[in-house]
């Protein structure tokens, strides 16, 4: 069988997967926001933090909740990191540095899992396991909560009421990840994943010196760093470590984890908003990017020029063996069509013109499905601004869901779009322009100029992964790329939980001849033509002087 064939034929056994999960977990997700009971153990959880979940939040008190809780989480994750070096667990490793603690604290409260540090180097069994892992839980359960409460702006009327953000979060962790994360857990262990509380040992000789491995609770926290779309590896080599992904068939299982919660959101958002077929029009937008990319990744890297790519088959550099082109690209599109940001291969070794799409992918806000809770989010806020161009190109006031949108949501949803480019670019020329930051690229020319912009890139979208050849443990890099991780995450969310206050005090208003079919494939290619070109216009230049001037001179 050839690679083309194979990696085909594991798009397709991921597609039916995904189709299988679809329906039964978006349902249950709908009725874990819109329920009225409580578990005991949820109780316990409300009373331990005193919250009422029965009280209903406007959206700056939601807002307000999601920052407070976040703000404790960062806080507790950064003291955790400092104070290492006196905690039982240890394995002997040094406290983290002020600003290296800061960027991680930042990224894993972010949902971000940047990681400028290795992972088997430098974090002992105490903060792997109580520090990042749980933000594993609750930075995702963070995503979907505020998901949800954008999905009640449209579904309500004549309130500013979003519900309680203690409720959803709680929730979310409970019903939704926690129980999806036991099972796939058990699947990575039974398929050779470790899971242990081991220390420091040797495993034999390298390169004429002893390498030593430790151990730790690696499967638990592959599956949520997958299912949660964060993608903070237990070792420096991330998914591509044999420890966290063995074979060809947990890698295909890991990219499932990555996409199932994204997708099956669209059917949460078409049950809460009482129109599937409004879901399934989101959901196709997203289907034709992600399928689109994952088509163009595998053209750029099985179709490269030169002696070297035939012989091999492809563009083999950096690629894991055990799962070749056709499964290191399809793990490439998903993790940064998402906010995961996990990788099994190395996106700087990839083509120039593949590169470049790992890039675009997260530069198109990650709707593809995105991440837990952002990409819908994301997708919606996309679905505001194309029904306002529909609306414009025939002179009629836009309505999205019933809900007339008006200069003030218009505004609100400029504002989201503006707030990630701006960090992105921003950071990046003020990188470019200083006279330390680019002694950290290891490449030059347009290469070099790729690895800092995709270094922002991925932090202000909070995907986290890395583009390589970087050197990003420098106090600049740590602490700029620290702030646009918190910017990019937050601020947005301010935008949204406005919008969707802004949506639910709204009266609903009734379909006429005029309104526009949102659940028409009409809309969604609309969609997706708004999205491509909204990510066109603000990036085109900067993608220019980097993956796309490497790939039309190679």
């Amino acid at each position: 069988m050839s690679p083309a064939v194979a990696a085909v034929l594991q798009l397709l056994a991921l597609i039916a997967a995904l189709a299988l999960a679809y329906r039964p977990l978006g349902d249950h997700m709908a009725r874990v926001y819109s329920s009225g009971r409580h578990l005991r153990v949820e109780k316990w959880i409300y009373k331990a933090i005193g919250a009422d979940p029965h009280t209903e939040m406007r959206w700056p008190a939601y807002l307000r909740g999601v920052l407070a809780f976040s703000a404790v989480s960062l806080l507790f994750l950064y003291l955790l990191q400092r104070l290492q070096g006196s905690l039982p667990g240890s394995l002997g490793f040094a406290s983290i540095d002020p600003d290296q603690a800061f960027n991680t604290a930042a990224s894993f409260v972010a949902n971000t899992n940047w990681q400028s540090y290795a992972g088997e180097q430098a974090m002992g069994h105490v903060v792997q396991t109580a520090g990042l892992a749980v933000q594993n839980f609750v930075s995702a359960a963070v995503g979907i909560a505020v998901a949800v409460a954008l999905v009640r702006g449209f579904a309500r009327s004549r309130t500013g009421e979003l519900g309680n953000f203690w409720a959803d979060l709680v929730r979310g962790t409970v019903r939704v990840l926690l129980p999806i994360s036991v099972v796939g857990a058990l699947v990575l262990v039974a398929c050779g994943a470790i899971q242990n509380f081991s220390g420091i040992h040797e495993v034999g000789q390298f390169l004429g010196g002893h390498q030593q491995m430790n151990g730790g609770a690696v499967a638990s926290q592959e599956v949520i760093k997958e299912l949660g779309t964060n993608g903070g590896g237990y070792f420096n080599a991330n998914s591509a470590h044999p420890f966290e992904n063995p074979d060809g068939f947990t890698n295909l299982f890991e990219i499932f984890l990555i996409l199932v919660i994204p997708f099956a959101l669209t059917r949460t958002f078409g049950r809460l908003t009482g129109s599937l077929k409004q879901g399934y029009a989101i959901l196709g937008a997203m289907a034709v990017i992600w399928i689109g990319f994952t088509v163009l990744m595998w053209a750029a890297e099985f179709g490269g020029h030169g002696r070297a790519f035939e012989l091999a088959g492809g563009a083999l550099e950096g690629k894991e063996t055990r799962f070749g082109i056709g499964g290191s690209s399809l793990f490439a599109v998903a993790t940064t069509l998402t906010s995961t940001g996990a990788v099994d291969s190395f996106h700087s070794s990839y083509t120039g013109l593949g590169g470049g799409l790992t890039m675009l992918g997260m530069q198109l806000g990650e709707l593809a499905p995105g991440g837990v809770g952002s990409g819908l989010y994301g997708m919606l806020i996309m679905a505001v601004i194309a029904v306002f161009l529909a609306g414009l190109m025939v002179g009629r006031t836009p309505e999205f869901l019933g809900k007339k949108i008006g200069t003030r949501e218009i505004k609100l949803a400029a504002c989201y779009i503006l707030v990630t480019p701006a960090l992105v670019l921003c950071f990046t020329a003020a990188s470019l322009v200083l006279p330390t930051p680019p002694h950290s690229m290891l490449n030059s020319g347009a290469h070099g100029f790729s690895e800092i912009l995709y270094a922002y890139t991925s932090g202000a979208n909070n995907n986290g992964s890395a583009f390589a050849g970087l050197s990003a443990d420098t106090p600049w890099f740590n602490t700029t790329i620290g702030l646009a991780m918190l910017l990019g995450r937050f601020v947005p969310m301010v935008f949204v939980l406005a919008l969707a206050g802004s949506l639910a005090e709204q009266q609903p208003v009734p379909k006429t001849a005029g309104t526009l079919r949102t659940e028409k494939p009409l809309f969604s290619g609309l969609l997706v033509g708004t999205i491509l070109i909204v990510a066109g216009l603000t990036y085109f230049p900067a993608l220019a002087l980097g993956p796309l001037a490497e790939g039309l001179a190679s």
